[in-house]
């Protein structure tokens, strides 16, 4: 396993830009923003990365804080490697302090799985991911369950959350963003047998 002290690289996956923000397949990006609320800092453009980027720590004074990089990659969902990759050379992160915090079909909406490596299961962002680095980071898998009826899945990514959902999505985004820092502050067992419901 990695060096404690090493710092974690946490990435909220998304697509840029403002017709993007309130989108499915932008919850990466929501919990990323608030984690950045949480710290108090404003995001940057990145070094030599495609992406924007807030360095700051997370977790209680002492010995369980961690230094991380909070970052949203600029590049499309489907090309998230790139500036992943190149953040984490940058900041010299192992694999395994990578976190991907993103959407999932396969899981109810507003549910959360956190897990260690595994497939992409269709997700672009995952699969860019996997291609550019290997698969033994860490995902934080935020369920949005699975379109209705006969709509297509790219359709469905890409539409606003509902009103139902919006009525519960700054308490699950929340608890994504709490689930993040049990992850780094207690490791992820204890993170999941906290957060995976």
């Amino acid at each position: 396993m990695s060096d404690a002290t090493a710092p974690w690289l946490i990435v909220g996956l998304g697509n840029p830009g403002p017709e993007y923000a309130a989108n499915r397949h932008n919850v990466g990006f929501m919990v990323a923003d608030l984690l950045a609320e949480r710290i108090g800092g404003k995001f940057k453009r990145a070094p030599k990365a495609q992406a924007q980027v807030l360095e700051g720590r997370i977790g209680p004074p002492g010995p369980l804080s961690r230094r991380v990089v909070v970052a949203k990659p600029m590049s499309y969902m489907n090309l998230s490697g790139g500036p992943v990759t190149a953040l984490r050379d940058f900041y010299k992160v192992p694999l395994d302090h990578v976190v991907a915090v993103h959407d999932e079909l396969d899981v109810d909406y507003g549910t959360l799985r956190l897990k260690l490596g595994g497939g992409d299961n269709g997700h672009n962002g995952l699969k860019s991911m996997t291609k550019s680095m290997g698969p033994g980071y860490h995902r934080i898998r935020f369920g949005i369950g699975r379109p209705p009826g006969r709509m297509q899945v790219a359709d469905f990514v890409l539409k606003d959350f509902s009103s139902t959902e919006r009525k519960e999505l700054a308490f699950l985004v929340d608890r994504a963003a709490d689930s993040v820092e049990c992850l780094l502050a207690e490791g992820l067992e204890r993170a999941q047998s906290a957060y995976n419901s």
